[in-house]
């Protein structure tokens, strides 16, 4: 399970901007840079070249 508590210290590594986390998808989302991020045994993945493209359909809000 993810500490949400993270949130107010982890930023998008691309953008900068703050992130949201999905608990339905475990991911944590950029609205800014439009990249979901993934989160692997708690641990949150950081790396755009492991993140995937937000489509239309996603939303920033879990």
């Amino acid at each position: 399970m993810f500490d949400e508590s993270l949130l107010n210290i982890l930023v998008c590594p691309v953008s900068k901007a703050s992130l949201e986390y999905d608990a339905k998808n475990n991911e944590l989302l950029c609205s800014t840079s439009k990249l979901a991020y993934p989160i692997r045994g708690s641990i949150p993945i950081l790396l755009e070249s492991e993140a995937r493209s937000l489509s239309a359909s996603d939303s920033a809000a879990p």
